[in-house]
């Protein structure tokens, strides 16, 4: 298959060596898909978010030719930070038979990726915009003045009216319990199982990982203190943590960072965050060992079972991973797929009608009516410059607001119940023994694993009323690690026998 690179860098914070990289990933990306690279088109110190630019205007010209099928980019936003200026170039493309792909975002080529393109779009024209808003500001005056300059506002605090720090004290004690765990010789692991858990959330209403705490322990907002640009003001922003217990956290950061790098883990653990013990309602974690004869074996534990506080026994990894990959799977029936769609479609349709988008229409209407009367007063015979020039000026008002409501339109995608159904019947098809397969079957439908001593009760995304009905299947040993085979009467209990 032929394809064209498309590179470009942007003359603010970029530099000619960045061409380099996005070429040098993106011969890597054509070679490892078997893509033929026919040829490059790169733009030097121009932004993403004009149109005007050569060697991009020459690429969609060129692309009636057919000499190519698709427009490889080092990432989205190489190709447009401007959502208007994307939608209609890509359509374009693909009237003359071209697709544009990333080399560095994993998005599927079906309509299952329509939702990640409408996100990723989205985020970058956000980027670009928020940036070129926060250079025109006067940010430095306001960071003397330890005003909020916008950007993402620290889990534990809230911009008042007066656009300055406040505690937000429904999620500051969030905040708090991290540096005290961190404090007391709790492992990161520990944190991270411990928020999840608890379904807490970070600002951005992710689950928590590593980085994210990183980040928080080290924040010195948390500390009172006001940063901005090399700034950093005392008492600046309210103190959520004191400087004992800041300070503290800061020094076993410092001597971790010294301490040798321990060796990842080799397992990959698809159940953390979402299996539980059935006898004292704690998280099981992963762990991994080695028999006598040297063979390494993972499992599942209860985290309370090495502080004597369960006995619940463990559960090797591969046999438990087997059983809900195997029943998930059953739970994709046509019946339910059906189901899940209708409403993912009615769901999408009720956020695409937003207050923003019935404001924009209305708006719309209203340029209408008001060419419409001016041009029955044109047709009355009263002729004037004036007129004409509020006509054209209306053209140009309508210009814009459709321009806003493609783009609002954009949000969300339009997604179709047979587009949706596609989407699900690709899980139901995949192959059981895939890796990446597995952990999105895990990440998509399965909410929650509870393993009791003799049996399994799995709750999915997708479950309903309909769907609590119990599984009954017996289970020989966990050394086979072959998944069950249980008589169908329902969806998400299933009995385990060791």
């Amino acid at each position: 298959m032929n394809v064209v690179i498309y590179a470009r860098y942007s003359c603010s914070n970029q530099r000619e060596e960045s061409i380099e990289g996005q070429l040098k990933v993106c011969y890597e990306f054509a070679k490892n898909n078997n893509y033929t690279v026919i040829g490059e088109y790169i733009d030097r110190a121009i932004s993403g978010r004009t149109d005007k630019r050569p060697e991009f205007l020459r690429m969609i010209e060129n692309s009636k030719k057919k000499l190519f099928e698709k427009v490889l980019v080092y990432k989205l936003d190489r190709f447009s930070r401007d959502r208007y200026d994307n939608a209609i170039y890509k359509k374009n493309l693909q009237k003359n038979g071209v697709t544009v792909i990333s080399a560095c975002e994993n998005i599927p080529e079906d309509e299952s990726g329509d939702i990640l393109v409408s996100v990723i779009e989205a985020m970058s024209q956000y980027y670009s915009k928020d940036l070129s808003r926060k250079v025109k500001r006067g940010m430095s005056s306001n960071a003397d003045k330890c005003i909020s300059t916008g950007g993402t506002i620290p889990l534990g605090f809230y911009i008042g009216d007066d656009k300055r720090y406040h505690i937000n004290e429904e999620t500051a004690p969030i905040v708090v319990k991290i540096f005290e765990m961190y404090s007391t010789g709790h492992t990161m692991k520990d944190i991270i199982d411990y928020l999840n858990s608890m379904n807490y959330k970070t600002v951005l209403g992710n689950k928590f990982n590593k980085n994210s705490i990183y980040k928080m322990l080290a924040n010195k907002k948390y500390n009172g203190y006001y940063v901005y640009n090399g700034l950093e003001v005392k008492d600046g922003v309210p103190k959520i943590i004191d400087d004992n217990l800041f300070e503290k956290c800061q020094e076993i950061m410092k001597k971790n960072k010294k301490a040798p790098a321990r060796r990842k883990a080799e397992e990959e653990y698809l159940l953390t965050t979402k299996i539980f013990c059935g006898k004292c309602n704690s998280a099981m974690v992963g762990i991994s060992g080695r028999g006598r004869n040297k063979e390494k074996y993972a499992y599942y534990r209860c985290k309370n079972k090495p502080l004597k506080l369960c006995d619940k026994e463990t559960i090797q990894k591969e046999y438990i991973e087997n059983i809900v990959i195997n029943e998930t799977k059953k739970v994709l029936t046509d019946k339910n797929i059906e189901r899940v769609a209708k409403e993912v479609v009615k769901l999408c349709k009720q956020q695409s009608n937003t207050e923003t988008l019935k404001y924009l229409k209305k708006q719309l209407k209203k340029i209408d009516d008001e060419i419409t009367n001016l041009l029955q007063v044109l047709e009355s015979g009263k002729i004037s410059d004036l007129i004409i020039d509020r006509i054209e000026e209306k053209k140009t008002e309508k210009e814009n607001i459709e321009k806003q409501i493609i783009i609002e339109e954009m949000k969300t995608p339009n997604l179709t119940i047979e587009k949706v159904k596609k989407f699900l019947e690709n899980f139901r098809s995949g192959d059981y023994n895939d890796i990446r397969y597995r952990k999105s079957l895990i990440n998509v439908f399965v909410n929650k694993v509870i393993v009791y001593e003799d049996k399994l009760t799995i709750l999915y995304n997708l479950q309903d009323s309909q769907s609590n009905v119990l599984y009954n299947t017996t289970l020989v040993s966990q050394e086979g690690l072959e998944p069950p085979t249980p008589s169908l009467e329902g969806l998400c209990s299933i009995q385990l026998s060791y």
